[in-house]
């Protein structure tokens, strides 16, 4: 019995080969026990009046040896303890062939049920043990992954948001954490704005996206495997791209036209912030970034709004964020030199310290050896975005230092020269948004821009009216719609192009 409960910790890894998928505990037995209560008592005799050997949670699974008026007597392999649980609080199993479908009805009920995913946990790892391996290679045996993954992925969820539960609450997610891993199911965590991010590893999933699986499956395995928050942060640029371009392959595998539009939606949105992250690194990498540009653009467009969900509401708007901060990559940038040749001043770029970028402003005095106005920066410089006013008193352009984070970089003609200054998304820590230029106002004296921007738990759009003199907002408005002065002045280029107005 101890020998066969240690084999099935190893399920995931040989299933197809018809391998057990239970952690130390029960296939050798004809006796086996899924506890199915939270805090469930094993203790020294049959009575409630006896000891408490140990607490039991649901999910967890023991060896039945026998059976005491109303108690069961069990054996726990983890605990390597002795002792009695109620009748009633345990699902009796022999892991046969025959028992699988029964165990699958149970899959069923649990796997969309909130708090029940240490118990599901359970219950599909021993559906797995008990199918035959034929079953598992078909269309039960991967519903079976696919709500494995499912109740994993959500237990992850949970536990990423745990700090904000009461203390009893946290203890009991802890042992669903604790249960869920001892059947092999591995969690990540990371360490991000100050919290730690829990994410499921996703070996079910993967197995999902590997079989003859449903277009709505492979949508949600591609989804949980894809998630942006479950990223590593500290892989190196190198690995990053190889991770994010694997992202993509899995994406890919899912046919969007097949699903529902609430499931197609949420897989543009997710091809569109991930290929505009591409479009970032490839630029960085010194490769075209174009085509990865145009296809956050394409993705992104294809998102229907009337069958967008409440839920997906924040995710859309990500997904645009990222998508507009990442933009400029698909406006060829040798066209747009030759545009800006024909105006002074103008932008000119050249490199600095090793991985910089120096922007200089030149004009028909002034060249790059002595330039208006000059900055050196890390970031991605999209040049062509550079716009200068009828005046010729202010310059805006496009600075991207994250690759979900877009500046605007306002020149400005002053009495004493020229100055550089930057337009943020917003004053929070940098995260997810973009500052863009919208139109010059006749005069020289006024500027529009659309801001908008996620961080610290806050999230905020607007357009803007803004005095060039001092970069203060004289008006600002959540719609563009609603002041007048961007239905007069707002540049075509930028209506053409931004995702701001969707």
């Amino acid at each position: 019995m101890r020998r066969a409960l240690a084999s099935m910790a190893f399920a995931l890894t040989a299933v197809n080969a018809g391998a057990a998928a239970l952690p130390a505990g029960a296939a050798a037995s004809n006796q086996a026990g899924i506890v199915i209560s939270d805090q469930a008592s094993l203790r020294a005799a049959p009575r409630d009046s006896a000891q408490q050997q140990a607490q039991l949670w649901q999910g967890e699974l023991v060896e039945v040896r026998g059976e005491r008026l109303d108690y069961l007597q069990v054996y726990d392999h983890k605990r390597e303890r002795a002792g009695f649980v109620k009748a009633s609080q345990v699902r009796r199993t022999a892991l046969a062939p025959a028992e699988a479908p029964e165990l699958m009805s149970v899959i069923r009920f649990v796997r969309e049920t909130p708090g029940s995913e240490a118990l599901g946990i359970g219950f599909t790892m021993a559906y797995i043990e008990a199918a035959p391996a034929e079953t598992l290679r078909g269309k039960e045996g991967i519903e079976a992954f696919d709500a494995l993954g499912t109740m994993a992925d959500r237990l992850a969820h949970r536990a990423a948001f745990g700090a904000a539960l009461s203390k009893p609450a946290q203890a009991t997610l802890a042992a669903h954490l604790e249960v869920a891993g001892r059947y092999g199911i591995k969690f990540k965590s990371y360490e991000r704005e100050g919290r730690i991010q829990i994410c499921y590893e996703g070996e079910a999933f993967r197995r999902v996206l590997a079989m003859e699986s449903t277009a709505p499956q492979r949508a949600r395995a591609a989804l949980a495997l894809t998630r942006p928050e479950c990223v590593d942060p500290n892989l190196r640029p190198l690995e990053r791209a190889q991770l994010d371009q694997w992202r993509a392959d899995a994406l890919e595998r899912v046919d969007a036209a097949a699903l529902p539009g609430y499931l197609k939606n949420r897989v543009h949105m997710r091809r569109a912030g991930l290929w505009s992250t591409i479009a970032y690194q490839r630029t960085r990498q010194g490769q075209p970034a174009d085509a990865a540009a145009q296809r956050a653009l394409a993705e992104l467009a294809g998102v229907s709004k009337t069958e967008l969900t409440d839920v997906d509401q924040p995710a859309y708007n990500e997904a645009a964020m990222r998508t507009n901060a990442s933009r400029w990559a698909a406006v060829p940038a040798v066209a747009a030199s030759a545009a800006h040749a024909a105006r002074l001043p103008a932008i000119v770029t050249a490199a600095g310290q090793p991985g910089e970028t120096c922007v200089m402003l030149v004009d028909a005095k002034r060249d790059a050896s002595n330039p208006l106005a000059k900055r050196c920066t890390y970031a991605l410089v999209w040049a062509q975005s550079a716009s200068l006013n009828r005046e010729g008193n202010a310059l805006a352009l496009a600075v991207q230092p994250m690759e979900a984070w877009s500046e605007l970089w306002v020149f400005r003609r002053q009495p004493q020269g020229w100055t550089i200054d930057v337009l943020p998304p917003a004053t929070t820590a940098p995260e997810v948004g973009y500052a863009e230029f919208a139109g010059w106002v006749p005069g020289g004296k006024q500027m529009l821009v659309a801001r908008e921007a996620q961080g610290e738990g806050k999230y905020k759009r607007s357009f803007e009216l803004i005095r060039i003199d001092s970069l203060t907002t004289e008006r600002q408005a959540g719609e563009a719609s609603v002041l007048g002065v961007f239905q007069r002045w707002q540049d075509p280029g930028w209506k053409r192009m931004t995702v701001s107005l969707r």
